[in-house]
């Protein structure tokens, strides 16, 4: 097209200067005169923008003496299809950038839920909802790529904003307050410390550390914890042996990418003054540095003399020089010691505790001229992580962990030993039928422990993510080797230097338990020097497959085989047992809408003889070398299937979820009796069902709230004792339930609560309950209050109330005919100052 082009050259004697009014651009550029370029460049073949303008700028008056000429439009060529199929590579790219995009999108989405209000300081949770700081959003582990709304099992996490505002800084206190898991005693020969049932099972052994098993029953601190992953369900084919009714995994903290310095005091009316120091220093954008340090002093409010003192510190350190390599390690020392409280008597005859039938509740049992508790753990980890490219990930970490469990503590039981010069059932159990508490009469037992524990750990595992079609895939294919090695030795000297009325051969005491002895003259306890030595190695292999069909139906699907090496012994006597183990699990999510998801799983788990590396007692599935009876059997095996629903609500900031859930175990081991010979044999079967509900989040910017509700029953299947079959299974609360609370009021104060209920347990032997003579601990409520607020921005205050009731409640039932408890502690009042920078 000329688009006028000739009409304008045979103008040429018209005075463009004064008929045409030209664009800023060429003004100045066109002296006089139009110039032949420039009016080539008007003149071009195809219609322009810029050539329309040129005739608009013509004056109205010569536009209407000129009229135009008819503009003609090319008509456009129709471009031929390809047909050319993409190339693989060309697929992968196209993949690539999509998933970049999808990640962006997410980014994007987060940031802009995070009001300014509502933005996440340095030091948050970087597993959780920015806007919502007790809802996580993921799990820490490369093992569960999908968001935890897209898992197909139940999971609790408490992150450490949520431990701060329920003021527990122990593992222990985290037991206390969460639904479905309660805390066990040293029963069988096990150690007394951090000793916790899930869903029915005891998961001593199935703690880890960043995923590393922690095999040491030690006591936990959380000042180094970023947030606390309880697993339910088997677990096997993650984590390995055992964890039948679930893992415990604690997160620790690591160096970020943001600078800050957070200092914490805290007074309480138990005694307590506890500091905290939490600094991460970044160094370049490389670079980062983290340190805290915690120290505490303590006594246990409501029980005489027991005192609970820590200290301990962190360094951890991130360097990452390429953006796909990144270094992080840490290294952990944590330090406890004090006078141990190892319970109150149980009064079979009333069947409730002494401390609620007269005797008052800080009443203590222990001697403290001897009694003493020392815990130590030290384990340094490094993680190193490198991204080949946008589909491949290699990591690798390794750990090197030395554990102390030191003690001698004193349980106050009715006696069973018939043995001459013992402490037996006569002399401390049938005064109990005497209802004046002044007449009763317990036995006053030493118990001791010398524990050291070892690990050496390497852990290597790669992620593919490919797509085939509209089909994501995260691939997680791992390599896990592991070194045990415990030694349990025993302290001598636990005799009274006066072996007159009341003191026998063994240790025991006979004592009031009304008004027992604090004190009395007691030789200087020595460890004894002839300890049993365990070991345990481990080799894993594992794959797990995670499938995601437009954000839809997502599949999972894992195998694992351990190769599981135990040995025992003890001066020359030594035992030894060997097993592999195939562990499988399967899962199904279908998301009708994107804010829900409906799940299916199925899982299996395997526990090996010996596997509860702490105990002595082959009742309880340990592996002694001196025993005389047989305990080498198969694993244990159990299969567990769950059906749920997770919804995220308010604006995707609260996650609730609900599950059912079946666990069956076959294979386990039961002590029987034959013609007066005591024998082990893995002849019991029986099953856990219920149902968990569960809520974390914010409902609105100023309400927070963090629920759980467990409903379980458990029955014995099979067994080679009869009495044993149809009875329920021994320290497990059939409901459990926790709500904690927080409201965020004007002039930067925020109030919150927390209830906790637990229904009675009962005790047993062998974890069936007793049918004879059945032993209850009661149902309780326990009732939290809390106000914090803020001085300028830096500042912030707190004043709490734990147990505001003052409630005599329970932790702990001794499995036994015999049984003792573990008090909980009473009411603390307490204020904390943290300083925020």
């Amino acid at each position: 097209m000329s688009c006028l082009a000739e009409s304008a050259r045979a103008r040429v004697n018209v005075d463009l200067n004064a008929a045409v009014r030209l664009p800023l651009t060429l003004r100045g550029r066109w002296p006089g005169q139009v110039r032949d370029d420039a009016l080539d460049l008007i003149s071009g073949r195809k219609v322009t923008v810029g050539c329309l303008m040129a005739v608009a700028s013509i004056s109205t008056a010569e536009a209407q003496q000129q009229p135009l000429a008819p503009v003609q439009v090319e008509a456009p060529v129709a471009k031929k299809k390809t047909t050319t199929k993409p190339t693989a590579e060309q697929i992968k790219a196209r993949n690539a950038m999509r998933r970049a995009a999808r990640a962006k999108q997410e980014a994007a989405a987060n940031a802009a839920s995070a009001t300014p209000a509502t933005q996440a300081p340095p030091d948050a949770n970087p597993y959780a909802d920015p806007s919502a700081p007790y809802k996580v959003d993921h799990l820490a582990s490369p093992k569960f790529p999908q968001a935890i709304v897209n898992t197909p099992r139940s999971v609790t996490v408490l992150t450490k904003e949520l431990l701060e505002d329920k003021d527990a800084t122990s593992l222990k206190e985290v037991a206390r307050t969460t639904a479905g898991v309660t805390i066990g005693t040293g029963e069988g020969g096990s150690a007394f410390g951090d000793r916790f049932f899930v869903r029915g099972f005891d998961v001593r052994n199935d703690v880890f550390i960043d995923g590393i098993r922690d095999p040491a029953v030690s006591i936990r601190e959380n000042f180094f914890t970023e947030q606390i992953e309880i697993l339910k369900g088997p677990s096997s084919t993650v984590d390995g042996r055992g964890t039948t009714g679930g893992a415990i995994n604690i997160v620790t903290k690591q160096a970020g990418d943001k600078t800050f310095y957070n200092v914490d005091s805290q007074f309480a009316s138990d005694a307590t003054r506890r500091y905290t120091l939490d600094v991460n220093q970044v160094i370049n954008p490389t670079l980062s540095f983290r340190i805290d340090g915690m120290f505490q002093n303590a006594d246990v409010a409501e029980r005489n003399f027991t005192t609970d003192n820590r200290g301990g510190g962190m360094a951890a350190v991130k360097w990452k020089p390429t953006d796909s390599f990144t270094l992080t390690a840490n290294y952990i020392h944590n330090q406890m010691w004090g006078l141990p409280d190892f319970g109150v008597p149980y009064n079979n005859v009333s069947g409730a505790p002494v401390t609620v039938l007269g005797v008052p509740q800080a009443t203590y049992y222990g001697f403290v001229n001897r009694d003493f508790q020392r815990v130590q753990q030290d384990f340094g980890t490094v993680n190193t992580e490198y991204k080949v490219n946008d589909l491949i990930t290699w990591t690798n970490k390794i750990r090197d962990e030395r554990s102390i469990l030191d003690y001698v503590g004193t349980i106050p039981e009715q006696g069973t030993s018939t043995a001459p010069g013992a402490c037996n059932s006569t002399q401390g159990g049938t005064n109990f039928k005497n209802p004046n508490p002044a007449t009763w009469q317990v036995c006053l037992n030493p118990q001791s422990r010398y524990q050291v524990v070892t690990t050496q750990a390497d852990q290597s595992a790669a992620t593919f993510k490919f797509d085939t079609g509209p089909v994501q895939h995260t691939l997680v294919a791992g390599a896990e080797f592991q070194h045990e090695k415990v030694s349990i030795d025993t302290y001598a000297g636990l005799a009274s230097e006066a072996l007159g009325p009341g003191a026998f051969a063994n240790g025991a005491i006979l004592a009031s338990a009304l008004n027992p002895p604090a004190f009395g003259p007691f030789l200087t306890p020595t460890v004894l020097g002839t300890p049993t030595n365990l070991g345990v190695d481990t080799k894993s292999g594992y794959i797990l497959e995670n499938t995601n069909y437009r954000d839809t139906i997502f599949l999972t699907a894992g195998a694992r085989f351990d190769q599981y090496d135990i040995f025992a012994k003890k001066a020359t006597n030594e035992i030894s047992a060997s097993d592999g183990m195939w562990n499988y699990n399967l899962g199904a999510v279908y998301k009708p809408i994107s804010i829900t998801s409906l799940y299916w799983a199925y899982g299996t788990s395997s526990e090996p003889v010996g596997s509860e590396l702490d105990g002595t007692s082959t009742t309880y599935g340990a592996v002694n070398p001196t025993a005389t009876v047989n305990q080498i059997f198969a694993p244990q095996r159990s299969r567990a299937q769950e059906v749920g629903n997770k919804w995220e609500l308010f604006d995707r900031h609260v996650l609730a979820t609900a599950a059912l859930f079946r666990t069956d175990v076959d294979n386990a081991r039961e002590q029987r009796t034959v013609a007066g010979v005591v024998t082990i044999t893995p002849s019991a079967a029986y099953h856990v069902q219920g149902i968990d509900l569960g809520a974390e989040g914010n409902i609105t910017d100023k309400w927070s709230i963090y629920t759980g509700y467990v409903l379980m029953k458990t029955h014995v299947d099979h067994s080679a004792v009869p009495l044993n079959i149809g009875q329920p299974l021994a320290f497990i609360a059939n409901q459990s339930f926790n709500v904690l609370t927080k409201y965020k009021l004007p002039y930067d104060l925020e109030i919150g609560g927390q209830a906790t209920y637990r229904s009675q347990i009962c005790g047993g032997t062998l974890l069936i309950c007793n049918a004879a003579t059945p032993t209850v601990l009661p149902d309780y409520w326990r009732f939290d209050a809390f106000l914090e607020g803020y001085v300028a921005k830096n500042y912030e205050w707190k004043v709490f109330v734990n147990n505001l009731t003052n409630k005599t409640y329970y932790d702990g039932f001794y499995q036994s005919g015999a049984p003792f408890v573990l008090q909980a502690p009473g009411r603390v009042v307490g204020g904390q100052l943290t300083g925020r920078f």
